[in-house]
């Protein structure tokens, strides 16, 4: 499962992400641990409209799915602007544009470089969002039909896992759930941006044109536009139907060459118009 060990076996490459794509865990983990601990650690005293916007800005919008301390910034901002008294927060949103790596230790490198209170809340806060989720073990379950579909997909194709969730949360709930036996490498979010992720497993010799990013975020989308590879949706709320679309339409469209163009058009239009309509 180590990436240094990874050998491409098969002419076609699924990517797939984790939490709301494969994994039921995206939205208890955000209105359990996510918003409410940004709360507390940044002390908002209008709790109700924050995780409300937090929520719109994390699960129901076009940044679904963002990085969670992408996320953080966006919320704090807002907060800010809705009169909560915010602590300065420049250091924190130069660190969140510009690192090639979002994960605690990345942020504990910049706060050994910059120990200002910004950072050191936002490392205390996503410290405390991985200690909660570690809790969630035996409440999340993959979406209907994802087992099933990765082991009818992994007959044709390899499978990696790009997500931008904490390694160890993903391979903790991959392997509970027996997944794992289904996927040929991972990455997570010490492994750099799904984009970057991609861009090395292309190096493998997969065409582009034989490359799907399966995910359930604008993010995913946005890491395969990058690429130049292929997108496949899973469209919130209708998890099961489009894991079984993905396995009974659309990957022999990617196998007979025939998902570029208009079939791709159609699944992104769904996809963005789903979004909006939020």
């Amino acid at each position: 499962m180590m990436n240094a060990t990874f050998i491409k076996k098969k002419e076609f490459l699924v990517c797939v992400d984790s939490d709301g794509c494969a994994m039921d865990t995206m939205n208890i983990k955000h209105e359990r641990y996510f918003g409410p601990l940004a709360a507390d650690v940044f002390e908002i005293k209008d709790r109700e409209r924050f995780l409300k916007y937090w929520d719109h800005v994390n699960l129901y919008s076009r940044t679904r799915g963002i990085n969670r301390f992408k996320g953080l910034v966006i919320g704090l901002k807002d907060a800010a602007q809705h009169g909560e008294n915010i602590i300065d927060i420049t250091n924190l949103t130069n660190w969140a544009e510009t690192t090639k790596e979002l994960s605690n230790a990345s942020l504990q490198r910049e706060i050994e470089k910059i120990p200002s209170e910004d950072l050191k809340k936002a490392l205390e806060w996503s410290i405390k969002v991985n200690e909660g989720i570690e809790e969630l073990a035996g409440n999340d379950a993959p979406f209907e039909k994802v087992r099933e579909s990765l082991m009818k997909i992994h007959e044709v194709a390899d499978i990696a896992i790009v997500s931008s969730a904490n390694s160890g949360a993903v391979l903790s709930e991959w392997e509970r759930h027996e997944l794992l036996p289904h996927v040929d490498v991972v990455f997570g979010q010490e492994a750099g941006t799904k984009a970057a992720c991609i861009e090395r497993l292309k190096t493998y010799g997969y065409k582009n044109e034989d490359v799907v990013m399966v995910g359930d975020a604008p993010g995913d989308l946005d890491a395969a536009l990058k690429n130049d590879v292929l997108y496949y949706p899973i469209l919130f709320g209708k998890e099961k139907f489009s894991w079984e679309r993905l396995v009974d339409e659309s990957i022999e469209k990617l196998t007979s060459k025939n998902y570029e163009g208009e079939y791709q058009e159609k699944l992104v239009k769904e996809f963005n118009d789903l979004l909006d309509a939020q």
